[in-house]
């Protein structure tokens, strides 16, 4: 029986809610004989100028007429750093799958809006274009969110879980043949905060928690908080974490260091909490969080199974390498998103495309 292969190039941009910039890459997915593979042929990471940080935190407060300028204004920005990109490193891609960045997501609400105008990233960048992945299946009744367990169930087997620590921490594992997945709790998004309190962007590698102390007494009122008593599938955004988590860490005196300790202490709790139900695996670990040692020896000391670290690359483009190909699952009309695990109605293979110069095609 001969070979079957098909090989695609894409480019997936990833804007996450820790506001840190904009993750870039340019992959190549290859499927033989119904199994993928990936090579990263290119990457680029840029970091938000100060502008953009307070228009990207603000855009939640801002009116309609504003955030639908600032939705073309954001889509010109990622369409110049794609097309440079492009250009640099002599790129000739399919298509450019693009997350976006969140301003609201209330599922609850049937409320999801990421912005960055799809249509002017393919009209600029010359490429066809896909976005707005989570509305289809937040009208679907689910959860619009975590998207990344299907580039783990079909890039990333030979891990039990894969745990991602961005401005939230996110898990995804397969349970009796079906993938489960969920927001476990905030993380970058409340120790850069704390950071920010400090002059600094970040923790660097939990310098700053590694100096504090946990306090029992704050870390009981965040174990305690609604969110963690809710069974999955369930999903968290910028307004809980704003409204409920930071408003019990500023009514505390303690010392940022501590507060850091703490927060740590409670992200790896609940990460445990999750993980240990199961029998001894691998667990895979990436985003910004997976350079945090403090944070990761905080997980190791509390889980009972093998902590696994991979390369650089795949820690910071991990999102941005599923976003991409959860883009060309789209193009391709096959499932990309699971109502296993958002709670929606049925699976969805989901995202608007964009052609240059046209209107939205729909397929």
């Amino acid at each position: 029986m001969s070979e079957t292969t098909s090989t695609y190039q894409v480019i997936g941009l990833m804007s996450g809610t820790s506001l840190d910039g904009l993750d870039l890459v340019c992959c190549s997915f290859t499927l033989v004989n119904g199994t993928w593979d990936f090579q990263v042929i290119a990457k680029e990471e840029f970091s938000w100028e100060e502008e953009w940080v307070r228009l990207l935190s603000q855009a939640f407060y801002q009116k309609e007429e504003e955030i639908k300028s600032l939705d073309l204004k954001f889509g010109n920005l990622l369409a110049e750093k794609t097309r440079a990109f492009i250009i640099k490193n002599q790129l000739n891609p399919l298509l450019i799958s693009s997350h976006g960045h969140t301003i609201f997501h209330k599922p609850e609400q049937g409320i999801t809006l990421q912005i960055g105008n799809g249509q002017q990233i393919a009209n600029k960048a010359g490429v066809i274009t896909i976005n707005n992945f989570r509305i289809a299946d937040v009208k679907k009744g689910g959860q619009g969110a975590p998207l990344v367990p299907v580039g783990d169930r079909l890039l990333f087997t030979k891990y039990d879980f894969c745990l991602n620590i961005g401005g939230i921490s996110n898990i995804s594992f397969e349970v009796n043949g079906m993938r489960i997945a969920f927001d476990i709790s905030p993380a970058n998004m409340v120790l850069n905060y704390l950071a920010g309190q400090k002059g600094h962007k970040y923790d660097s590698e939990g310098r700053m928690a590694s100096a504090g102390r946990v306090n029992q007494d704050l870390l009981d009122q965040l174990n305690s908080l609604d969110y963690y008593q809710l069974p999955y599938p369930k999903s968290l955004g910028r307004e809980w974490v704003e409204g409920k988590f930071i408003p019990v860490l500023d009514q505390s005196d303690l010392s940022i260091e501590d507060k850091l300790a703490t927060c740590c202490k409670h992200i790896a709790g609940q990460v445990a909490d999750v993980i240990n139900e199961f029998p001894m695996g691998r667990i895979l670990i990436t985003g910004g969080g997976a350079f945090n040692n403090y944070l990761i020896e905080r997980i190791k000391e509390l889980s009972n199974h093998k902590v696994i670290i991979p390369s650089k690359e795949i820690i910071q483009m991990k999102e941005a390498i599923v976003f991409a190909f959860l883009g060309l699952l789209r193009y391709l009309g096959k499932i990309n998103c699971l109502c296993s695990v958002t709670g929606a109605s049925s699976d969805s293979s989901t995202g608007d495309i964009y052609h240059p110069s046209f209107e939205k095609k729909s397929y």
